[in-house]
C-alpha cells in the first residue's frame, strides 16, 4: 500500500461524508414482510463485558440493548427462531495476544444482559474467538435449521464480530450455492468508540465492506 496523498485523503472524507448520509437514509422494515419459518434472529456479543464491566466494555454500545430485546421479544411472537453468541473464554485464550483479558467462562461478563435474558427464546452458543461461525454449536443450529435463508443479525462490535460473523455466513451459503439474505438493522448494531477506534469510522468502514458483499442494512425491523 503506498502513503495516501492529500488529495486522496480529501476524496476519503467526502465518500465517508456521501457513506453516513446513505446510512441516514436507510428505511425501516416490517418483521411481518419475512417468512417466519425461513428467518433467523442471531444476536451477536450482547454481553455484560462488552457493554457494563471488563477491560473491553463500552457504555456506547449499551443504546442497541432497547432494540434488540424488542425485537427479540417480537420474532419469539412471530414464531422466528433466535441464536444468541456470548464470548466465552478459557484463561490464556489465543485472543487474548490481540485484545485485553475478557469474557472468561464463569465470569458475569460471559453473560448475555438481563433484558434480553428476560425475553429468553433463544439458543445460547458460546464462542472463543471473534467470529461465532466457526462454533461447532452454529453448525448443529444450521442443520437443524435447514430451510433458514434469511438471518437478521444484531448486537456488538459492527466491525469486529458482526461483520465476520456476517461475512462468514455468507461466503458459507456462497460455497453451497444457497440463497441467503442477510438483514442488519443499524438501531441494533454499534461498535466502542477509543483514541485509537474511531466509532464512527469503524461503523462506516464496516457498512462499506458488508454492502459490498450482498449484506443488507436497514434502519430498523419493526
Amino acid at each position: 500500500m503506498k502513503k495516501f496523498e492529500q488529495t486522496e485523503i480529501s476524496s476519503a472524507a467526502a465518500y465517508a461524508a456521501e457513506l453516513a448520509n446513505e446510512i441516514n437514509s436507510l428505511d425501516s422494515i416490517k418483521l411481518s414482510e419475512l417468512d417466519s419459518s425461513k428467518t433467523v434472529l442471531a444476536i451477536v456479543d450482547i454481553i455484560n463485558g462488552f457493554i457494563r464491566e471488563g477491560a473491553m466494555h463500552s457504555e456506547m454500545i449499551e443504546s442497541i440493548i432497547t432494540p434488540s430485546a424488542k425485537l427479540l421479544a417480537e420474532c419469539n411472537s412471530a414464531g422466528i427462531a433466535a441464536v444468541a453468541f456470548a464470548d466465552c473464554h478459557g484463561k490464556g485464550c489465543a485472543e487474548f495476544e490481540a485484545f485485553p483479558e475478557h469474557c472468561v467462562k464463569g465470569t458475569s461478563e460471559s453473560e448475555i444482559v438481563d433484558e434480553l435474558k428476560a425475553v429468553g427464546g433463544y439458543t445460547l452458543i458460546e464462542k472463543n474467538s471473534t467470529n461465532g461461525c466457526h462454533e461447532e454449536a452454529f453448525a448443529k443450529f444450521l442443520a437443524e435449521h435447514k430451510e433458514a435463508d434469511t438471518f437478521i443479525v444484531c448486537g456488538d462490535c459492527t466491525d469486529i464480530c458482526v461483520m465476520q460473523f456476517c461475512l462468514s455466513l455468507k461466503t458459507l451459503f456462497n460455497k453451497e450455492n444457497k440463497p441467503l439474505n442477510i438483514i442488519v438493522p443499524i438501531n441494533a448494531v454499534e461498535t466502542y468508540d477509543a483514541p485509537y477506534h474511531d466509532a464512527a469510522f469503524a461503523n462506516l468502514a464496516a457498512y462499506k465492506l458488508m454492502k459490498d458483499c450482498g449484506v443488507r442494512f436497514v434502519s430498523a425491523v419493526e
